[in-house]
């Protein structure tokens, strides 16, 4: 007798937290590894034919979708599905899943550490310690208490940051056209009042066909002069070119990103020699609790769909 053979999950990665893959005992989990293009992952899936695929790097497109006919979810190992083809998705009757807020600690942080960095010069100041210099005469750095922090996006990231941000005493403005209710320390405002008001903006939206390019020449300039930028979520939103005439004006005062429009950035890119620019490489995310968190989530989420129970009863 043949062995009967175990549904297929594809993980667009070289891994995944053992307390996912314990949720995946009843499936082959098959890895597309370190830095998979999408050519590895249509070949995976005409190959193999999964029943699911867990995204955590690469994309997933059209032609992935196509060559995979037991289909049935697509799983993000995070919270933004903009390397998803949902269209494609849509048309197959494949759900697409999100691990919503399973890293929102972890990015809250991220950006609020670029936001620190930026205000306080950290990188520039540590770096010319190193060379021997003393600043202390000559620098000054801005002082958040009482300054008025934008956010675009009220989800779980970004109103755990405005809670970070209101404790240091910052007014915080926020746009988002799907959050409900919020929390008294955060002032609903349209994009134009958020724009001509805060000192420090930051993204926490996902990217979409209506926001690409969101902060670009025409909306930098209707800031305040010295505004600092900070960036977690995707690097679609932010018009690169725009942003590196700001800073080089002096219109913003410093930008903390942690996403960029290509991934991983060419090397020779003009922000890796701006000194008004601070570089993490899309970690916000990147720590081994939320790796835990997204990966179990991402698994729930798949089982969820598939096997046509809710994720909260999976264990």
């Amino acid at each position: 007798m043949s062995p009967v053979m175990k549904p297929v999950i594809l993980v667009t990665a070289a891994d995944l937290a053992p307390e996912a893959l314990a949720l995946l005992q009843g499936y082959e989990v098959i890895y597309a590894g370190k830095t998979p293009t999408e050519d590895d992952i249509v070949a995976l899936c005409r190959q193999r034919d999964p029943v699911g695929i867990i995204v955590r790097y690469s994309k997933v497109g059209s032609a992935a979708i196509a060559a995979a006919p037991s289909l049935r979810v697509i799983s993000k190992h995070g919270s933004g599905t903009d390397t998803i083809d949902k269209v494609a998705a849509a048309a197959r009757g494949v759900q697409v899943c999100a691990a919503a807020g399973a890293n929102a600690a972890a990015v809250a942080e991220q950006a609020l550490a670029l936001m620190l960095a930026c205000a306080k010069s950290i990188p520039m100041l540590d770096a010319r310690m190193r060379a021997g210099h003393w600043d202390k005469a000559t620098h000054k750095s801005v002082e958040l208490y009482g300054k008025t922090i934008g956010l675009v996006g009220l989800g779980a990231i970004g109103l755990r940051f405005a809670r970070m941000a209101s404790a240091l005493g910052m007014e915080v403005l926020g746009f988002d056209p799907y959050a409900k209710e919020l929390p008294e320390f955060v002032t609903r405002v349209e994009l134009e009042t958020l724009w001509q008001n805060a000192d420090v903006i930051s993204l926490h939206c996902p990217l979409t066909d209506e926001n690409r390019n969101l902060l670009n020449g025409t909306t930098l300039a209707k800031c305040k002069r010295g505004v600092i930028i900070v960036n977690t979520a995707r690097g679609g939103l932010v018009d690169e070119s725009a942003l590196l005439e700001a800073l080089r004006s002096g219109q913003v005062h410093s930008a903390g990103l942690d996403s960029f429009s290509v991934e991983p950035m060419v090397p020779g890119h003009p922000f890796q020699n701006e000194p008004g620019v601070i570089l993490s490489p899309h970690i916000g995310g990147v720590t081994s609790n939320a790796y835990v968190n997204m990966g179990v989530a991402a698994a729930r989420n798949a089982r969820s769909v598939i096997e046509g129970v809710a994720a909260e009863a999976l264990a």
